[in-house]
């Protein structure tokens, strides 16, 4: 089942699939015509799922799922991960690979490897205050509140000592 990511509650289970390019305005459109059919479609042994979606910064998919209706199992999991996964070969696009950083550098949203931030840190190229993208949440909530976060609030203040 289908509903807006607005109405999801704050405890849904999130899941941050970053980009490495931004998608095109076509390519948007394509992709959430996609995810609206996956997440309406998207069961649990044969029950629905109550999720949505957001696209943000036309490079983050970000989808949710109200566990209280009905939880995801290790089926429904991996659907949705071959769902992302014929994203990445349809688009020839990087979305699971989690050795990669996005952060901003004023309204633009750089992408480098963890290697590269991590020099970059280390340079004094990105600081404290460079705003990340925590994809590690785990909550709408958490989505909310700490994933477009300064480096310093971060799981990658670890770089900046």
């Amino acid at each position: 089942m289908l509903v807006p990511f607005e109405n999801l509650p704050g405890s849904a289970r999130v899941w941050v699939y970053q980009a490495n390019r931004s998608f095109t305005q076509e390519e948007l459109e394509e992709i959430k015509g996609r995810l609206d059919d996956f997440l309406t479609q998207w069961t649990v042994h044969g029950s629905e799922l109550k999720a949505g979606y957001e696209i943000k910064y036309k490079r983050f998919i970000t989808i949710g799922l109200d566990q209280k209706l009905n939880p995801a199992s290790g089926c429904s999991i991996d659907a949705s991960v071959a769902f992302i996964q014929q994203l990445e070969k349809d688009y020839n696009v990087d979305l699971l690979d989690k050795m990669n950083v996005s952060y901003k550098q004023g309204e633009f949203v750089a992408y480098k490897s963890l290697t590269d931030f991590r020099k970059m840190a280390k340079n004094k190229s990105v600081s404290p205050n460079t705003i990340v993208f925590n994809n590690l949440v785990n909550t709408k909530a958490e989505y909310i509140n700490n994933w477009e976060v300064p480096a310093s609030e971060s799981w990658h203040n670890r770089f900046l000592k």
